[in-house]
């Protein structure tokens, strides 16, 4: 299993922060290799939710994905696939002075010939499918969807 993982810290409250984040349609916001996200299950979101979503990047796929941890305003974490990975991804969140430190974790797991491609994608200096948390910080309102090579050109909030 290959995983990563990436720390933020919001200049906004934690229970804003986890709203925009625990509502999963906003994905496309603030990763800009998601198209689109929808909510495929009826009722409210909790454990056991499940979203379809478009991803752009490396190439158009279709994704599925349930979330396994709802905590209203610290935790929430999904599982599924992601391209050919079976994926388990956790959002962490705590207070951080006025802010707010997200701290995004994910597990990638394959089989065969995928179980030795995994590290190379995440490994030390690679950001994988992991650029998506740094994107949290920039603006306008925290948010911004360019990669991380052009984040310098996206408006910040001020902090660190």
């Amino acid at each position: 299993m290959a995983s990563f993982e990436n720390t933020v810290i919001i200049q906004r409250p934690v229970e804003d922060v986890f709203s925009f984040l625990a509502d999963l349609e906003n994905v496309p916001k603030w990763n800009y290799a998601i198209v689109e996200t929808r909510k495929v299950s009826p009722g409210p979101v909790g454990v056991g939710t499940t979203y379809r979503q478009t991803r752009s990047v490396p190439s158009r796929s279709e994704e599925s994905f349930t979330v396994t941890v709802l905590e209203p305003p610290r935790r929430l974490e999904v599982q599924g696939r992601i391209g050919p990975f079976k994926a388990r991804i956790s959002y962490l969140l705590e207070p951080a002075g006025s802010g707010t430190r997200l701290r995004n974790a994910v597990d990638l797991g394959s089989s065969g010939l995928l179980s030795l491609v995994g590290p190379l994608v995440t490994g030390p200096g690679q950001e994988g499918g992991g650029r998506q948390p740094r994107h949290a910080e920039a603006a306008p309102g925290w948010l911004c969807r360019k990669p991380a090579a052009q984040l310098e050109r996206c408006p910040r909030q001020a902090g660190p």
